[in-house]
């Protein structure tokens, strides 16, 4: 039984690692292009690498912004940003993202560029938004999977695109969309009661203020822990409740 509500999350997964193997396919078959051409070549392929890279952070930025001016109560989301950030640096969960990117660069022998910022990129803008939550929850309770299987044609094309500029840590972010969603869904029956419009709205607002901190980074404007302020993406679910 949990197998068939899972089942929209699986294919989701699925779409990411098909599309990410598609853009890391593309970026190898660019570097050898550009790689036969000496000089010029790599040029163009730093060029080129570039051009995604900053067409890909503006398209980031875009969705934040479209995704953070939703809020309904601005305090929320300030507070949501604020604690969050608290709680993330306690932990600090970007050093331990980059520690488990450092261990794979070294095994790839840091060919493939930032694990890390591929992996966090990736994983922020698959599973935030009131797709993947409203989606995982209908897939736990009614096993009706019809926003996942949306969400996963979209994913299969953003991977291609992320991964062919940002590297292997794309490929990664499927076990994260895995985690999330999943447990999204297999909770759903206590989870529901608790997820009213209202606090998927705060909850999308707080991961969009993330996704233009991600932009800010891709366009090399900062140098945003963003991991740190993951924690703020359910920080909405109790203070919905007292505020």
């Amino acid at each position: 039984m949990s197998s068939l509500k899972l089942w929209g999350t699986i294919v989701n997964t699925a779409t990411v690692i098909l599309g990410s193997s598609f853009g890391l396919l593309i970026k190898f078959l660019l570097s050898r292009v550009s790689g036969g051409f000496k000089e010029k070549g790599k040029a163009f392929g730093a060029a080129l690498s570039d051009t995604l890279m900053k067409g890909l952070a503006l398209c980031t930025l875009a969705i934040g912004a479209a995704g953070a001016i939703k809020t309904e109560n601005h305090l929320i989301l300030i507070l949501s940003i604020t604690i969050g950030g608290i709680i993330g640096t306690l932990l600090d969960l970007d050093k331990l993202l980059n520690l488990l990117g450092a261990k794979i660069e070294a095994r790839t022998k840091g060919k493939d560029g930032s694990v890390s910022q591929g992996f966090v990129s990736a994983s922020l803008l698959f599973c935030v938004g009131a797709m993947t939550i409203i989606g995982a929850l209908n897939s736990g309770i009614s096993s009706d999977h019809q926003m996942l299987y949306t969400k996963s044609i979209l994913d299969l094309i953003s991977s291609t695109v992320l991964a062919a500029s940002l590297g292997f840590g794309v490929l990664l972010s499927a076990v994260f969309v895995f985690v999330f969603q999943g447990t999204i869904t297999l909770l759903a029956g206590l989870l529901a009661p608790l997820l009213s419009a209202a606090v998927i709205t705060e909850m999308t607002a707080a991961g969009s203020v993330l996704i233009i901190g991600l932009a800010f980074n891709l366009l090399g404007v900062s140098k945003i822990k963003i991991m740190n302020y993951l924690p703020a993406m359910f920080i909405p679910i109790l203070l919905c409740m007292i505020m």
